[in-house]
């Protein structure tokens, strides 16, 4: 448990995101909350993140002087992208990572995705018919005796970003499928998430 510096709160470090005094004195996002030196705790959101910065709550509860940017909100999601695009890179490595439409919707069919990824720039079209072969799998599932069946869908990066990061040309579709490496990739697609929806 840890308390936040904006709302005053007690909460599971799950809920929150750290920061920390770089070495310019400037507070900067320590989303693996693995960085030396005293944290700073805001409740993970990124409306939360920007209202910290808004209400100085960073030097209130340094109790000291900070230079804390301004863009602070923006930075942290792009942190948060940057780990996630290095876990998918990973996951890819694992051979727990699929892309490309007829690969994932052969594997969501299969029943090997634990996680469907999605271009945040995907036409509508395709994303209807992915998300039509997840729907499907999740209804086969609960026939099957499985009712609390359900596949993660997300739409957190550009084309473009995964791409990049996976050292393909833009990736439109992707799929996490069972294993350790994708596991972690999960679980930072769900923090993005979380950060960008509050």
């Amino acid at each position: 448990m840890r308390e936040c510096a904006l709302t005053r709160q007690a909460m599971p470090v799950g809920d929150l995101i750290r920061f920390v005094v770089g070495p310019d004195e400037a507070i900067v996002p320590d989303t693996d909350a693995k960085a030396e030196g005293r944290g700073v705790w805001v409740t993970l959101g990124e409306k939360a993140v920007a209202e910290a910065v808004r209400r100085k709550a960073f030097a209130r509860s340094l109790k000291g002087a900070v230079s804390v940017p301004v863009d602070l909100a923006a930075l942290t999601r792009q942190r948060l992208e940057q780990r996630l695009l290095g876990a998918l890179g990973l996951a890819r490595k694992a051979g727990q990572l699929v892309t490309g439409a007829t690969r994932v919707k052969s594997a969501v069919q299969g029943g090997e995705v634990i996680a469907l990824l999605t271009a945040t720039d995907a036409a509508e079209d395709g994303r209807d018919k992915m998300l039509g072969a997840l729907r499907g799998q999740e209804a086969a599932a609960r026939e099957a005796g499985e009712p609390g069946y359900a596949i993660p869908h997300f739409e957190l990066l550009s084309a473009e970003q995964i791409g990049l990061a996976l050292g393909l040309e833009n990736v439109i579709h992707a799929a996490l499928t069972k294993g350790a490496a994708a596991q972690s990739a999960l679980a930072r697609a769900q923090r993005l998430a979380r950060y960008i929806a509050n």
